[in-house]
Formats: C-alpha cells, structure tokens, sequence
C-alpha cells in the first residue's frame, strides 16, 4: 500500500530522539569502556561494538519515519540529489533536530553516569592527520548510503551502515565520527569519546568535504540518476 509519510512534525521528532539515542549510545558506552579497562583497545572495541550495534537498530526504528538520517551529511547528500523537489524547510528542520538531539544525548549519557552534564571536552583532534581520516570515513558513508539508494537495495542500511561505521571507527585514525551534528554533541563530554570544542570547525569541515568526495565518488560508479532513498519531503511517496 501507497502511503505519504509522516508529517515534517514527527518526521523531525524522529530524527531528534534517533539522534539523541545514538549520541546516547556512542558517548555511554565511551564512559562505561573508560570505566572497566585502561586498555586503549578494549575501550575501542567496546564503543564501535555498542555504537555499531545501537546505529543499526535505529536505522531499524526510525527509517519508516524519516528516513532515519541523524547526521546532517546524509539530509544535505539526500537534499541535492532530489534539489528539484526537495523543500528547505524539511532540510533546516531536519538538521535542527539532529543538533538538539546529539547535545541532548550527550548530556543525557554524562548524567545516566553520574557525571556533571555539561562539561566541556578537553581531547584536542585537530591534527591534519585526524581531518583526513575523518574526511575518509565520512565520503565512506555516503557512498554506503547514495550506492544502496543507487542499488535499489535500501533495505540493507540497518546492516550496511552499522557495519561500516564499526569497521572506520578502526581503519579510520580520527576514530570515524562521520557526522557534524554528533561531533557537536561528543563536544560536551569530557570523556574517552569527546572532541574538544576547538576541534569542531575543522572536524565539521572535513566531514563536508568529505560528503562532497563520497557524492562524487557515488556518480562516478553508479551515474548520475538520483538515487532512491528515503524522502526528506512530505510530498514524496513510500512504499510499505
């Protein structure tokens, strides 16, 4: 059956509480590493673990909402690729919720551990080393993301996309954050996934750039036909 989707209300309430949840995920699972191990590599395999885990159950929950974008690479990637019928305000409403929700999330983790909420991250990550691998785990993602739509294969996000971003928090050497609106909530977490405030322009910088070389990389093997994903607009159609 052909059904309209949700309206931008509740569309943009998915993609705040989705987004929360993750940050949620990503940043309480940080904390609960760094408090039962000192190895560096545990704690690293505990947080991807848990934030691939958690990504791809939310993709799960939130897609036949809106889509289940919770990173505002993936709303402007999905914007330009339908700019002809796509409306800004569904775009401005999704990124706005996206940003709320990665702050609420984050403090929402700090207070779940007893932690003061609000403590602003002190782990610098401005190395242009860190910029490059987070500008390659971000145009990494959206390849995922526009070659699935490309692939007529959407279903698969839930797997594809949590299995990717646990593979790039270790291959990557920025540790795979991929997303602006979660770098600016990990920001308010001084704990073993924060990024110092500073380090947010230039991290958000890379992972715009590196949307724009996923893009590009995504015409070159599949074209230029847009691809076929979940619509950030309340005049487009799903199918359920």
């Amino acid at each position: 059956m052909r059904m309209s989707p949700p309206a931008l209300p509740r569309r943009a309430a998915a993609e705040y509480i989705g987004t929360a949840s993750l940050v949620a995920v990503i940043v309480g699972s940080g904390i609960r590493a760094d408090s039962l191990s000192q190895d560096i590599g545990v704690r690293l395999l505990a947080n991807a673990a848990a934030s691939a885990l958690g990504l791809g159950l939310l993709i799960a929950l939130i897609g036949p909402l809106s889509g289940a974008h919770l990173n505002p690479v993936v709303t402007l990637s999905e914007w330009w690729s339908r700019r002809h019928d796509s409306k800004g305000r569904d775009v401005l409403a999704y990124i706005a919720a996206q940003l709320a929700g990665a702050v609420s999330g984050a403090l929402l983790a700090e207070a779940m551990f007893g932690r003061a909420p609000g403590s602003w991250a002190t782990e610098p990550r401005s190395a242009l080393h860190l910029l490059l691998g987070e500008a390659v785990a971000t145009a990494g993602l959206v390849l995922v993301v526009r070659g699935l739509g490309h692939l007529g294969r959407p279903a698969l996000a839930p797997v594809a996309v949590a299995c990717y971003i646990g593979a790039a928090i270790w291959f990557t050497s920025s540790g795979s954050f991929a997303n602006p609106a979660a770098t600016v909530g990990r920001a308010f977490s001084d704990s073993f996934t924060g990024i110092a405030p500073a380090s947010v322009p230039a991290f958000a910088a890379a992972q715009l750039l590196g949307m724009l070389l996923g893009m590009g990389l995504a015409g070159v093997l599949y074209g230029t036909r847009a691809a076929s994903g979940e619509p950030i607009t309340g005049d487009a159609r799903r199918t359920e």
